[in-house]
C-alpha cells in the first residue's frame, strides 16, 4: 500500500450479513440519483448538455439539491443513518484500500462503513471493506461514482504531497 496522507474519518460495524446495512448502502447510491440528477443524467446522455459550462451546470443542479434539502428540513424531514459503532481516523490512503491511524480491525473480518468525504457534493460514502490486518483494510464493494470521487481524492492528495515535499526540498 502506497502512503497518501489524507486526514478522513470512518464509522463502521463488523458486517453481519444484515439487509439494513445492504439497505442504507443502496438507498445512499439512490441519494445521488435524485430528480434533478436523473435529468441532468439523462440530458447529457442525449448530448443536450454538450453546449452548456459544465462546471455551472453542476453547480446550479447542487443548488436546486441544497434547496430540496432545505424544504425537506423546514417539513421536519432528516436523513437518519444507521448507527455504526466504531469510529476511526483514517491516516493513509490508497486505490481500494486505507489504513486506520489505530489497530481497531480484526484480521480477514468483512466491514460495513460509512466515509466522510470532503469532495464536491460533501457526502457520506458507504463502503464494504475486509480487514487485511489490524489497522488496514481493502474495499470490496464502493458504488461506481464514490470509485471515481475517492480515486480523484487520491490524486488530489497526492498533488498536495508532491507540494509539500517541494517545499521542504526548496527550504532546505
Amino acid at each position: 500500500m502506497r502512503h497518501v496522507n489524507a486526514p478522513l474519518k470512518i464509522v463502521f460495524n463488523v458486517d453481519d450479513n444484515s439487509k439494513v446495512f445492504k439497505r442504507e448502502y443502496d438507498l445512499l447510491s439512490s441519494t445521488n440519483d435524485d430528480s434533478i440528477g436523473e435529468w441532468l443524467r439523462l440530458a447529457k446522455s442525449r448530448g443536450a448538455t454538450e453546449d452548456s459550462d459544465q462546471v455551472l451546470l453542476t453547480l446550479v443542479v447542487e443548488l436546486h439539491r441544497k434547496i430540496d434539502e432545505m424544504s425537506a428540513f423546514m417539513r421536519g424531514e432528516k436523513q437518519v443513518f444507521i448507527s455504526l459503532t466504531c469510529r476511526g481516523d483514517i491516516e493513509f490512503i490508497d486505490y481500494g484500500c486505507f489504513k486506520l491511524k489505530d489497530a481497531l480491525f480484526k484480521e480477514n473480518v468483512e466491514y460495513y462503513g460509512r466515509i466522510e468525504m470532503p469532495f464536491f457534493p460533501k457526502r457520506q460514502v458507504p463502503i464494504y471493506f475486509k480487514a487485511i490486518s489490524k489497522d488496514e483494510a481493502k474495499m470490496t464493494m464502493l458504488h461506481e461514482r464514490d470509485e471515481k470521487d475517492w480515486n480523484a481524492y487520491i490524486v488530489a492528495r497526492e498533488r498536495v504531497m508532491i507540494r509539500e515535499m517541494r517545499v521542504k526540498k526548496d527550504g532546505n
